[in-house]
Order: C-alpha cells, then sequence, then structure tokens
C-alpha cells in the first residue's frame, strides 16, 4: 500500500509542476479570458455533435473487430458501445491509457463464463487502434504538403509512424484466423497469447478490415470537422489545413499522457501551431482549452451516462488491471457482477 501511494503522488507532482510552469511562463491571461467572451456556442453545439458522432462510428468500428474475433454469442452493439463510452471516460480523467483496459474489463463482464475471452478482446482493442494508422498517415501526408510542420512534431511523427507501421506488420503476423482452438497442453501463457491472436482475426479478413478502416477513417472526418467548428466558435477564422495541424498536434501530444489529456502541453502545442497562420498566442491557448473542454465534455458526459448503466463507480474504474483467468458458474458469477473491475474474470 505504500508503494501504491507513492505511485499515485509522482503524477500529482508531475501534474502541480506543469500548471506551475504554465501559470508562470503561459500566455497573457487577460487575452485568454476575453477569448472566452465572443465565443459562439451554435458553434460550440455542431463541435459537441461531431464528436459525438465521431465516437459512434468508432465504436463500429471495434464492434466490426470483435464481430470477426468472435462468432459466437456475440456482444450486442449497445454492450459494445457502453463499453467503448466507459474507456472514453477512463482516458479522459486518468493517467495513461486505462480507457483501453477499461472497456475489455468492462465488456467481459458482460461475457461471464466466456473462459479467457479478456485476452481476445485485448487483441481486438490492439487491432482496433491499429486502423487508427491509415488516417493518420493521410493527415501528416496533408498536413506536410498543406501545412508547416514544427521540427520537434515531425521527428516525433517519424517516431510514432515507424512504431505504428512496426506494430501494424506485428498485428498482421500474429492474427490468427477463426476456428476451433484445442488449448490442451498448452502452457497458461501460450493459452492466453492464442486467444489474444484470435483477437487480431479482423486483420486477416480483407472487407471486415476495409469496413473497419473505413469506420475509424469516418471518425478522424469528424474529429477534424469537430476542430474547425471550434475554430469558428472562437471566431478564428482559418482554412481547413489549419485545423488538420490542430487535430495533428493533438494526437502528438496525447500519444501518451502523463496526467489527464495533459492539459497546458496540449494547449501549448495547439496554440504555437495556430501562431503560424497570425493567430495570438494567447488566444490560441484559448482555443485549445475550449477545444478540449469540448472533446473531455463528450467522453466524461457519455462515460458518466454509461458507468451508471454498467453500475461501476469511478472508485471501482481506477482500481482497473488486467483481469485474470478463471472458470465461473453461474452463482458466482452473479457475485462477481458487484465486485470491483479489478476482480472480474
Amino acid at each position: 500500500m505504500r508503494v501504491s501511494g507513492w505511485r499515485m503522488l509522482v503524477p500529482v507532482a508531475v501534474l502541480v509542476l506543469a500548471a506551475s510552469l504554465i501559470w508562470w511562463r503561459g500566455p497573457d491571461w487577460h487575452v485568454v479570458r476575453d477569448s472566452f467572451t465572443v465565443v459562439r456556442w451554435p458553434w460550440v453545439v455542431a463541435a459537441v455533435g461531431l464528436n459525438l458522432l465521431s465516437v459512434l462510428v468508432r465504436s463500429l468500428a471495434w464492434n466490426t473487430v470483435i464481430r470477426q474475433a468472435i462468432r459466437v454469442s456475440r456482444p450486442a452493439f449497445r454492450l459494445v458501445f457502453s463499453a467503448f463510452c466507459v474507456g472514453l471516460f477512463a482516458n479522459a480523467v486518468l493517467p495513461g491509457r486505462v480507457g483501453e483496459l477499461g472497456r475489455v474489463a468492462v465488456l467481459t463482464r458482460r461475457l461471464p463464463g466466456r473462459r479467457g475471452v479478456w485476452a481476445t478482446l485485448i487483441g481486438t482493442v490492439f487491432a482496433h487502434r491499429m486502423f487508427d494508422l491509415f488516417p493518420m498517415v493521410l493527415l501528416v501526408s496533408w498536413v506536410l504538403f498543406a501545412a508547416k510542420l514544427p521540427h520537434w512534431a515531425l521527428m516525433t511523427l517519424v517516431v510514432v509512424l515507424g512504431v505504428g507501421l512496426a506494430l501494424f506488420a506485428f498485428a498482421l503476423v500474429g492474427a490468427h484466423d477463426h476456428g476451433h482452438v484445442f488449448e490442451e497442453g498448452l502452457g497458461k501463457v501460450r493459452s492466453y497469447v492464442t486467444r489474444a491472436r484470435q483477437g487480431l482475426a479482423v486483420m486477416r479478413a480483407p472487407v471486415p478490415a476495409a469496413t473497419a478502416a473505413l469506420f475509424q477513417l469516418l471518425g478522424w472526418i469528424c474529429q477534424l470537422l469537430a476542430v474547425l467548428a471550434a475554430l469558428h466558435a472562437f471566431r478564428i477564422y482559418q482554412p481547413l489545413a489549419a485545423a488538420g495541424l490542430v487535430l495533428l498536434m493533438m494526437n502528438v501530444v496525447t500519444v501518451f499522457p502523463f496526467w489527464p489529456g495533459n492539459v497546458g502541453l496540449t494547449q501549448a502545442a495547439i496554440a504555437v501551431s495556430l501562431a503560424q497562420y497570425g493567430v495570438a498566442y494567447g488566444r490560441g491557448f484559448a482555443y485549445g482549452l475550449g477545444l478540449q473542454a469540448i472533446e473531455a465534455s463528450v467522453g466524461i458526459g457519455i462515460g458518466t451516462l454509461f458507468l451508471a448503466r454498467e453500475g461501476i463507480s469511478y472508485a471501482m474504474l481506477k482500481e482497473i488491471e488486467t483481469p485474470e483467468e478463471s472458470n465461473t458458474e453461474d452463482a458466482q458469477i452473479e457475485e462477481m457482477r458487484s465486485e470491483p473491475l479489478s476482480r472480474m474474470p
């Protein structure tokens, strides 16, 4: 417990340090404040709606991946969507990428008695994230052609895309075509790996893979339009290429969130990007705050609704860990549904 307490203090200390630096070396806060007085709320509503649409189509992409990995007694889309929204909530309020494990844990609860299903679902999350590579490559190519990218961001993108391509190749090679798996004689770890490879089955199915990739692409387009709508909300009238640069910079900065949303760092990156279009740093910083608030309101808003629907509290969400394999009977299943996610099979 003592070690766990120190581990929880680390992100808090980093957040306090970041907040201090932002306040000390940050923008002109009078400009930031004044920028919020001219916000056009209909455009804010449009940005929220586009983000909601993005969530819907991206959850459809994950559902497509799951349907290819689990052929018998598949979870209904409403369960997949609920788990996906809880994952968004976790990513918005907790550091790291806890939401990826969160959506697996939530959906595993809805599939009781399915031995090793959590390993398969982890494979589907990995495959789902791989389909972000195609819109990312398109976005990077477009921004490099139509806008100016900071040198530090360019180097980061080279690393991120290189790692992404390597992981995509790994997923393609490691994918296991769905079929009957004989686990007798396999060790525990090898059994989990085999089931995780089943979660990558979509990589070997051209039509479902193309469908999932299309849904992900549509999700990115919705996000791009939401960024543009938010620009109009703050009366920053710039071309679509500027919105593409902002979206790209947000993804670069939040590759790994050291604290929820990397708040402050994200706004600084957005302000620097918009400065190339003649937007004052303070105004760009204010826009970054508004844009992240819009995205967070969607993730936290619908995530809270589905947390309540799943009967999960915020305290339970913070205890998410990789589920352990167990064989459950009907009586045990009902009992475990009321326990924290860290104890789920």
